[in-house]
């Protein structure tokens, strides 16, 4: 079955209020495929949500980058699934490498998060990944499908997840993984999920990729087949995100 290309934009800890417009007005000006051909998903900081959701254009939609792991209460700092759903914020960025290796996020806490998330009605970008070391060292494989398994072990509906396999090696670092490392492990995570939660989800899942893409090694990946799709950060921020969007046209011609 076909899989409908997603691409993501995550803004992480960037921007002021007018730096924020400029991006959205640039968003709003692209000339970009039809949504029939892409999902399209931008992720401000928690503060601009409000404000992009205003002003973004309809045929985008707006994520999160992290929910709280249950319902609101004495939890400083952390914000709730519920609250994005009373702002009617349909998706959420969960597990981002950052957050596993640079707040201590366990394999378990972003399975919770993700159960609890889905619960609530908001779909999720699960993100996976390995560092630097663990891909020398040969446990790739490993790496990503212990953190699927965490996921997978604490749901039972994947209809409103996207993965997303983000090399902790290529984020923000320029080095990128070559179509044929990317591919690799999308066909690798796409396997799992064939023996261990079914054929059909397997099929129907969206694995995206994310890593350094940028406007000029997009079409490239996009060209392989387990690759779905993008979650892209710094170029995100760049008129750039309108030609990465377009690349789904190199799926929608095959």
């Amino acid at each position: 079955m076909a899989r409908k290309f997603f691409v993501g934009g995550n803004w992480k800890c960037n921007g002021t209020s007018e730096e924020v417009k400029k991006i959205v007005s640039t968003l709003n000006e692209g000339n970009v495929v039809s949504s029939d051909i892409v999902d399209v998903v931008v992720s401000p900081p928690f503060v601009f949500l409000p404000l992009v959701k205003s002003l973004l254009r309809s045929d985008f939609q707006i994520a999160a980058q992290n929910c709280w792991i249950q319902k609101g209460g004495a939890y400083t700092g952390e914000i709730s699934a519920e609250m994005l759903v009373n702002l009617d914020i349909p998706w959420v960025i969960l597990g981002h490498s950052e957050r596993r290796l640079l707040l201590g996020e366990s394999n378990e806490f972003v399975g919770g998060k993700v159960a609890y998330a889905l619960s609530k009605g908001l779909n999720v970008i699960a993100c996976v990944g390995e560092t630097l070391e663990q891909r020398e060292s040969g446990a790739t494989v490993d790496v990503v499908a212990a953190q699927t398994k965490a996921i997978a072990e604490r749901i039972s509906d994947w209809t409103n997840v996207v993965l997303a396999y983000e090399p902790v090696w290529a984020i923000g670092t320029g080095k990128v993984a070559t179509p044929a490392q990317a591919q690799e492990v999308h066909y690798e995570l796409r396997k799992w999920l064939q023996i261990n939660v079914s054929v059909e989800v397997a099929e129907s899942t969206r694995i995206i990729y994310g890593g350094s893409v940028n406007g000029a090694n997009c079409k490239e990946l996009a060209a392989q087949p387990d690759v779905d799709g993008f979650l892209v950060g710094g170029a995100s921020l760049k008129p750039e995100f309108v030609d990465i969007i377009n690349s789904a046209t190199v799926k929608s011609s095959a």
